[in-house]
């Protein structure tokens, strides 16, 4: 009642805010986080010129959403909520503090299939596009941007026009951040995503298959990365012919023994392993990669795993 009172009162709505985050700290805001998360977007909303309220807005919301998570309750964000933080987004989007927060909080909100379609609706890619392209030595954000770009991708309407301009910069972002582990890993998913959408242009069939196996050489520990690499690969390999030859042929070392060197860190993961299978299963379409297969002794690779999984 008292943020609703005072509205246009800045001074009233930030102090508001730090309370409210005092509270949903220590958990006694849980039985009225959707309220809260309204007054916030209510608040920012209103106060957009003020940077720091838009920063300690967006910290609150961050933290009602992670605990709402912890405690396994639903946050429904409707079109305002959306639509008001791309505009503080749109707004601020100079400010490396603030778009490491505000995106951060997009990769949360568009893991929901609604609020995914209500940031479709708002048109934010090329607004993460933008971000990306200012900050991208900036971890945090480009991990946080293509984490938005996956959930996107793999939602059901999504525009593969619109999805295609995010290639290049999501591949920026992998060759940018190969050796960080989590941003590589945010990297390949969304690449996977747009690899299925068809998003990817004939001319980026083959960079973009030496830049996956080249962050599958980087972080070969990473059993989502690797599992998110194959079905990327295997994707491309179902529309040319291109990926299957480099892979083979890489003059780095040969992927072939890239996926025997997986398998072997990972044959215990069941969903590792059907993605190499997937991998493996589009190679031997093209006689070429067939017969390379068949050269360097997959069939045992083939028939421990048959051995591991006996009855899948």
């Amino acid at each position: 009642e008292f943020m609703q009172a005072f509205q246009d009162v800045e001074a009233v709505q930030a102090k508001a805010i730090q309370h409210l985050a005092s509270l949903v700290r220590d958990g006694s805001a849980l039985p009225c986080l959707l309220t809260l998360t309204e007054l916030t977007t209510c608040a920012m909303r209103t106060h957009l010129d003020s940077l720091q309220l838009q920063v300690d807005g967006c910290r609150l919301l961050l933290q009602i959403l992670s605990q709402a998570l912890e405690q396994d309750v639903v946050v429904p964000l409707d079109e305002n909520v959306t639509s008001s933080l791309v505009v503080t987004v749109r707004k601020h989007s100079q400010n490396e503090e603030f778009l490491s927060l505000a995106c951060r909080l997009l990769m949360m909100i568009a893991t929901n299939e609604i609020s995914a379609e209500n940031l479709w609706k708002v048109g934010v890619i090329p607004d993460l596009l933008s971000i990306v392209r200012h900050f991208l030595p900036n971890g945090k954000i480009c991990l946080s941007c293509c984490g938005v770009l996956w959930s996107l991708a793999v939602s059901e309407n999504a525009d593969q026009a619109v999805l295609r301009s995010a290639v290049p910069l999501t591949s920026a972002v992998l060759q940018e951040h190969l050796q960080s582990g989590a941003v590589a890993e945010s990297a390949c998913s969304a690449l996977w995503a747009l690899s299925l959408q068809g998003c990817l242009s004939e001319d980026e069939f083959e960079p973009t298959t030496v830049l996956l196996l080249d962050a599958l050489r980087e972080n070969p520990g990473r059993a989502v990365l690797v599992k998110n690499v194959c079905l990327a690969l295997a994707s491309l390999l179902r529309l040319s012919e291109i990926p299957a030859l480099r892979l083979v042929t890489d003059s780095k070392g040969s992927g072939v023994n890239l996926l025997k060197d997986s398998y072997q860190l990972h044959f215990h993961n069941p969903q590792v392993v059907e993605a190499i299978c997937m991998l493996m299963n589009e190679m031997i379409q093209y006689d070429d990669v067939l017969l390379e297969l068949i050269s360097l002794n997959m069939e045992e690779l083939l028939s421990d795993i048959k051995n591991h999984f006996p009855s899948s």
